[in-house]
């Protein structure tokens, strides 16, 4: 098997909320790849349970960051300045909405419900890349964001999160063209249903668990551990030529038109 070697290199892995994170998979497999690694919580209640899974991974840092504080990303970006130098290798994996306006009528979705998801969801992709900007473009850098199916279908329940992974996709679209000049790359991973913190807030989730694995054209559902591994190839050498790009892992699902 070819080994991929990330020793030197930089990860700052956001989104980690517990063991069946996707970004806790993507950090596993860049820890095994060799490379130093930030975990990020928000706020006091994810502190433990991140600190936890970081001392399975030795040297690893974990560093508070609330999205929807400048503050709080400006003193990450300062910190791994101190700590690095650079960051070769940055995970988005941060999603959220209010659980009202998942539960409730997409028509119903209030204003402030609607910002609140796109802000943490989406707009945190751009933000925590303008602040950690000065280390990601020191040496070339790939960034890898999550997202899911419900960008470009109608998935029942899924509500505004759709619409937030709908304006991730297309800012991973707008990021690469505008640092490709700095041999910056931007990619997204949309990944079939895996049982996560965030999917459990979803209504009817078991069910489409169910179906996607009766309609994939692998009969099955994905692995976090292949997740990660599409995490860790994007974030690599290998795939030195894709930017831009939304990468289905989803065991085949997306192609089906039944």
């Amino acid at each position: 098997m070819f080994a991929i070697d990330l020793r030197g290199r930089h990860a700052l892995v956001m989104g980690v909320a517990n063991h069946r994170s996707l970004s806790w998979a993507i950090a596993q497999q860049l820890h095994r790849a060799g490379a130093a690694l930030c975990l990020t919580y928000a706020g006091e209640r994810l502190r433990d349970d991140v600190q936890q899974l970081a001392e399975r991974l030795p040297g690893t840092l974990t560093l508070d960051c609330d999205v929807t504080q400048d503050r709080t990303i400006a003193a990450v970006a300062r910190r791994l300045h101190r700590e690095w130098g650079s960051v070769e290798c940055l995970v988005h994996g941060i999603a959220w909405a209010r659980r009202e306006d998942l539960e409730g009528k997409f028509v119903a979705t209030s204003r402030e419900g609607f910002q609140a998801a796109l802000d943490v969801s989406a707009y945190s992709l751009l933000n925590v890349t303008n602040h950690l900007l000065p280390l990601l473009e020191r040496h070339g850098a790939s960034i890898v964001t999550l997202s899911y199916l419900a960008a470009e279908r109608a998935v029942p329940n899924y509500n505004v999160m759709g619409s937030a992974k709908a304006v991730l996709e297309q800012s991973v679209r707008q990021l690469a063209w505008e640092l490709g000049a700095k041999d910056i790359r931007v990619n997204a991973i949309s990944a079939g249903p895996v049982s996560t913190l965030a999917a459990r807030g979803i209504h009817g989730f078991t069910g489409m668990l169910r179906h996607h694995a009766e309609k994939a054209p692998l009969r099955r559902n994905v692995t976090r551990e292949e997740i990660g591994g599409a995490g860790l190839f994007l974030l690599s050498d290998l795939s030195s030529g894709v930017t831009g790009e939304t990468l289905y892992v989803d065991a085949g699902y997306h192609v089906m038109g039944l």
